[in-house]
This record gives structure tokens, sequence and C-alpha cells, in this order.
């Protein structure tokens, strides 16, 4: 079954690279996503189409969780809210429960929100995939590689290894 779910708690094009090297992510819509009340300011994020029997939601709530700062309150949280933004009450309560579990792999406290999705803007197409189109960019070398490897050590089973083409 697809669904969709959008991510947002860094850069854009690190968030996009690390669900875009994922098997059973289906489409990346890379971004900025408004929610509701204090949220309701533009935030960088993604929007990820995924395939739930080629890769679950809560991996990739655990992938989100550990390819940004989920645990750090910063100066620049308006701009990269740590977020998940749900479609539905139903996919509100499911993300609400992979967070509380979550919270007992981690020391600090998750910061990361559940919000609804209120409405997205696109990025302009020139900096959309960013990563594949410049990997040897070094934006990419020092931010993306990184993450990108920690989901080859970590997430072994649904790293796209051959679209990542390193190990």
């Amino acid at each position: 079954m697809i669904q969709k779910v959008a991510l947002g708690g860094g850069c854009h094009w690190c968030t996009e690279a690390v669900f875009q090297s994922l098997k059973g992510v289906q489409h990346v819509a890379q971004g900025w996503v408004q929610s509701t009340e204090e949220n309701d300011t533009f935030s960088e994020a993604v929007i990820v189409q995924f395939d739930t029997t080629l890769i679950p939601l809560k991996v990739l709530v655990a992938i989100h969780l550990r390819t940004h700062k989920s645990t750090v309150q910063h100066s620049m949280r308006k701009k990269y809210r740590s977020a998940i933004y749900y479609y539905d009450q139903a996919q509100q309560e499911i993300l609400k429960n992979i967070l509380t579990a979550a919270q007992s792999e981690f020391k600090e406290k998750i910061i990361t929100q559940v919000l609804p999705f209120i409405a997205f803007k696109a990025s302009r197409e020139a900096i959309t995939n960013y990563y594949y189109s410049n990997p040897k960019k070094p934006f990419c070398e020092q931010f993306i590689n990184p993450k990108l490897k920690l989901l080859l050590r970590e997430f072994t089973e649904f790293a796209n290894s051959d679209l990542i083409g390193f190990s």
C-alpha cells in the first residue's frame, strides 16, 4: 500500500537525499511544509511517498530521528522544525505511538513534534534532487555522505546501496 508522510528537521537537501536512498520510497518532494498554530510558518521538509510492504512507517521515523538533530533545540528551529506531519487522525495516533516507543532508544528527550500537515510549497526545480545531481559538492560530502553511511551501517536492509554508490 502506498502512503505518504512529511518530515522536517534539517536541511531539505539532506532529508531529501536520505529518503531518496531507501528501498520502498517511490517519491520524495522537497520544499517547505506549513502546519497550524505556532507552527503555521513554512519550514524546510520533504514529503515521502512509500510502499508500506517494503518499508514500514516505523522505519522511516527511526531513520528520520537518527539523521537530524531530533533531540536538540537550536536557533534555526523555525526554519528547520523537527517534525513529522500527519495527513489524518489514524496516522497521527500511529506516529505518536512510534515516537513514544522510540524515546527509549535515546538518552536525551526527543523534541520532534507530530503535527498536522496543512500546506506544501515545492522547492524550485534547480535545487531538487540536490545530492544525486551534485554528489561531489563539498556540502554533500560534508553533510549528506555521513547520513548515507549511517543508512548503510544501521539500516542495511532498507538502504539502496546500488544508488548510494559507496560503502
